[in-house]
């Protein structure tokens, strides 16, 4: 595997669409929310294991996940979990694990992925990701990995690529140069993009060399650029943990797309298909989920189910359930909460779960 070669796993998420499963103390990353044994934030790390070594992934999380992730990831070296004091979006995160990775290594080359979502086609996964390594280390390049669309979805934000390919290494076709990021867009928008052919979902995972990225901060976010260059003698040592508890809450709030990618223009895209969901939603793990006869997904044995079809059903595995007559729903139980919701309205579990905080206590979040 090559030296040079880094991952950052972002799992500092709260993930509240999926409330009441993913609550503040135990958030989407952590759970076997696919029933399966094994946490996304698991399953994400040992796909980056085809990438690069242990040594060489990194997870970036709140410090209130910390025991969490060394819980999870017992084989990660503590000092590749970065503990985040304040959530200030990933503009932040994403610059600290730069300047600091790139302290180690000036010639790193990073790949930035979410925590939590699925990937169901792992070698065309790894092929794209190589592909993308590949081009950063020779060209100052910031790149996307861009998720081929299958519907016009309205959930997600797009990336419109040129039609000209960029060659390089004979992969001629793989990477196109980026036009514009569009925002989440109605349906007859996304409708167009779908027939246009070239746009792509935003995925959020990102390959480039801390050299690039490093350039793109000093020249389109100079504050944050100043903020974590400041720290340059006290990354991977002991003085680390206290000079981002006092700086880091005072970066600004900003995602990276905004902080850069929308800004630079040398941003690239590798469209790919590699079965690729954000797991954003209730309905979205429907989707993709083991289904029976009746179109549910159920995640226990124990279940006695008449007339009840498309949903989803979530309970702690020592439960029984007797459910009639149901189509369409949610039913989630996570011991503390039971939540029955029509699927047609989870749009609306965020807000439910803000006021279960209000009216009940701060225990609900």
């Amino acid at each position: 595997m090559n030296k040079n070669t880094y991952v950052l796993i972002m799992a500092g998420g709260v993930g509240s669409r999926f409330w009441p499963k993913s609550r503040n103390h135990f958030p989407k990353q952590f759970i076997d929310i696919l029933g399966i044994g094994k946490s996304l934030l698991q399953l994400t790390y040992e796909r980056f294991l085809n990438i690069c070594a242990n040594d060489q992934i990194f997870i970036l999380t709140n410090e209130s996940y910390a025991n969490l992730v060394s819980e999870q990831l017992p084989n990660v070296l503590n000092d590749n979990i970065l503990l985040e004091p304040s959530r200030n979006n990933t503009a932040p995160c994403i610059a600290y694990a730069t300047y600091k990775i790139a302290q180690l290594n000036p010639d790193a080359n990073i790949v930035v992925a979410p925590s939590d979502h699925l990937i169901l086609k792992e070698d065309i996964f790894v092929e794209k990701i190589e592909q993308a390594l590949a081009f950063s280390a020779d060209n100052d390049a910031l790149l996307t990995l861009g998720i081929t669309p299958t519907r016009p979805d309205t959930g997600y934000g797009y990336i419109q690529y040129q039609d000209v390919s960029i060659d390089h290494q004979n992969q001629s076709g793989e990477i196109k140069k980026v036009s514009a990021f569009r925002e989440k867009p109605i349906l007859a928008k996304a409708e167009e993009y779908l027939k246009s052919g070239d746009y792509v979902w935003n995925a959020g995972i990102f390959i480039w060399s801390a050299v690039s990225l490093k350039k793109a901060f000093e020249k389109y976010s100079p504050e944050i650029a100043r903020l974590f260059e400041s720290g340059l003698s006290c990354y991977n040592t002991h003085k680390e943990a206290e000079f981002i508890n006092t700086n880091y809450p005072t970066s600004p709030n900003i995602s990276i797309d905004y902080a850069i990618l929308e800004k630079a223009n040398n941003v690239y895209t590798i469209p790919a298909d590699i079965g690729w969901s954000d797991l954003g939603t209730w309905a979205s793990l429907h989707t993709v989920g083991e289904k029976d006869v009746d179109n549910n997904m159920v995640n226990l044995a124990k279940v006695n189910l008449k007339d009840t079809s498309n949903c989803i059903i979530h309970l702690p595995s020592d439960k029984a359930a007797v459910i009639k007559g149901l189509d369409n729903f949610i039913v989630v139980d996570d011991g503390e909460v039971l939540l029955i919701y029509p699927k047609s309205d989870e749009q609306e579990i965020k807000q439910v779960a803000k006021d279960m905080v209000i009216e009940h206590g701060i225990k609900y979040a």
